[in-house]
């Protein structure tokens, strides 16, 4: 029995039209559900990213109150040696600082070890003062010897909400003068204008709070007050140091991103209802859906309005679309329709553009091979480095997982540029991006350049190295030390000129040459030198470390080839 015959069997006897209506429905009902399914995707990636946004907005904010809090520990540390507070001129001493803080909407307190105020620049001096309102940040300051900031409190002096950073005396300072502290005091409100919410979806707030989770000073939506209490069930899932939570039980749902302040137990809060962070993305999805489902409507109306025209053609276009399927680029046909002639011509040129995307799709994949081959190289050669010197499976983890997290950090911004290389300024900052607690103390100096794909994983391994080596050891484990990354090409205008890539750190402990070659020293000399084909000099000095690589610049820089990859085709 032949095919034609044994047809009948499966299908019907029906017109073209009912079957063109059909085969409209079969088509389009697959790209509704991608359409679906793509926007579904679509919201949980932007759901990722408005996380990631919020968490980077709240650690904005942190580091600018974290500024503000330091300029005020910096001041108390400048009025600490004042002679007027050292010989107890308090009077003296009063109106010299009244005048110089006042513009800045500052108020210094001296206080005695029981907490009795002794001056208050926000009243005349000579004003009958009574005991601080933060008693315990003062003990606590005076017991550890270390500047301290206070929760936000009611001030009976100022009659508003004001916070406190306590900077205790020394033995001496107290003895001669009788004060054993000395505090700035601000207004909670002030710090309102560290806060934006320009940048913010609509609805959204940001806030800040003391370490006892109520509220300093707020702006946006929530419009809260301050030491309004913060809600406790939240502030117990904000756990480390930043980060993103999301409150899908209430209406609406909320995302929080959080980041604590350098040096406090406050935190710096951004927060609001997600479905405004996302109407965009969401309208788009609604729009498609009906968009989708109205192409479907129109797509089958039409099949049945040009059944009638496509007797004669219908087999011709179907062999072609059956040479498509096949891989093959199929030239248009001539038949006597024509919208068949239209269809047959839109199919060819289905076929070219089809042909075209497999080759650049089999380009793309030979390339991602070739990338995560060189990478898992890397990993291996770094694994077996580090447990030939590893001591206990611990440290093993330990060393393997930071490393990793260094590579991961040049492999994510390589691929959020497209593999074509980053800005050499770029890959320093989200390599020391890492150590939050250094990331402000280094400075770029340089002509920023396009690295290539290689040169970003192995210099940002060679950062990492420098940057972890210089917390433990070097300038960045003591807070006055900072690191000054630059570089210079000897003839800026030619590829095969050198550069010459500098870290110097400055301002920390004097540099030991280790006593034995780590991996880490290993990295950034044997590594540094294969992987740029270059020379590496390092320095031990008592000024501290400095580590020097001179190399062709074309080991670096990103050449127009590699940024444009179809240009070899």
């Amino acid at each position: 029995m032949s095919r034609e015959e044994r047809l009948p069997r499966f299908f019907p006897t029906a017109s073209i039209g009912a079957y063109l209506v059909a085969l409209s429905a079969v088509v389009a009902i697959p790209l509704v559900v991608f359409v679906v399914f793509l926007m579904i995707e679509l919201e949980r990636r932007d759901r990722v990213l408005l996380a990631a946004n919020t968490a980077e907005d709240a650690q904005v904010v942190a580091r600018s109150v974290d500024r503000a809090l330091q300029d005020m520990a910096t001041t108390l540390r400048i009025l600490a040696g004042s002679p007027e507070l050292d010989q107890g001129d308090f009077q003296a001493f009063h109106n010299r600082v009244q005048n110089s803080l006042r513009s800045n909407s500052l108020y210094a307190i001296a206080v005695d070890a029981s907490g009795q105020q002794l001056l208050n620049t926000r009243v005349p001096f000579g004003t009958p003062l009574g005991r601080t309102s933060s008693p315990a940040t003062l003990q606590k300051a005076l017991d550890s010897g270390v500047t301290q900031i206070s929760d936000v409190f009611f001030g009976p002096t100022s009659g508003r909400f004001v916070f406190n950073v306590v900077i205790p005396l020394s033995q001496e300072m107290a003895q001669s003068s009788g004060a054993a502290a000395l505090i700035i005091t601000q207004n909670a409100e002030d710090l309102q204008r560290l806060l934006s919410i320009e940048s913010l979806p609509p609805q959204w707030s940001v806030a800040i709070l003391d370490a006892g989770g109520a509220i300093v000073t707020s702006l946006g939506e929530s419009n809260a007050s301050s030491i309004s209490a913060f809600p406790e069930e939240t502030i117990r899932l904000m756990s480390g140091v930043n980060g993103t939570i999301e409150d899908l039980g209430g209406e609406p749902e909320q995302i929080y991103g959080y980041a604590q302040i350098v040096g406090s137990q406050w935190k710096a809060v951004v927060w609001g209802p997600i479905s405004t962070a996302q109407a965009a993305i969401l309208s788009t999805s609604r729009q498609l859906i009906v968009g989708s489902v109205l192409f479907l409507a129109i797509g089958m109306l039409c099949g049945y309005l040009i059944a009638r025209q496509l007797r004669i053609p219908i087999r011709q276009i179907a062999e072609m679309a059956e040479r498509i399927g096949r891989g093959e680029i199929v030239p248009p046909v001539e038949t006597r329709i024509r919208e068949a002639n239209q269809i047959s011509v839109a199919l060819s040129n289905a076929s070219f553009d089809r042909s075209q995307a497999e080759d650049k799709m089999h380009f793309i994949l030979h390339e991602l091979v070739h990338r995560t081959k060189n990478i898992l190289t890397l990993v291996q050669a770094m694994m077996r480095q580090l447990a030939r010197q590893g001591d206990s499976m611990e440290e093993f983890q330990k060393a393997i997982s930071t490393r990793l997290q260094g590579l991961g950090r040049s492999i994510e911004v390589l691929a959020s540029e497209q593999w074509v290389g980053v800005p050499l300024k770029r890959l320093v900052t989200i390599q020391l991006e890492t150590f939050a607690e250094a990331s402000n103390r280094v400075e770029l100096d340089g002509e920023d350049i396009a690295l290539k794909a290689e040169a970003v994983q192995n210099l940002g391994l060679v950062l990492h190295e420098l940057a972890t080596n210089s917390l433990k050891y070097g300038a960045l484990s003591v807070p006055e030390g900072k690191v000054i990354v630059s570089w210079r090409q000897d003839a800026p205008s030619d590829l095969q000129s050198l550069l010459r890539l500098t870290w110097k750190e400055v301002g920390g402990p004097p540099a030991k040459e280790p006593e034995r070659t780590g991996f880490g020293t290993k990295i950034i000399r044997r590594h540094a030198e294969a992987s740029f084909g270059g020379k590496v000099d390092i320095r031990y000095d008592a000024s501290g470390f400095s580590w020097i690589l001179v190399a062709p610049r074309e080991a670096f820089e990103r050449n127009l080839v590699e940024a444009i990859p179809e240009l070899v085709d």
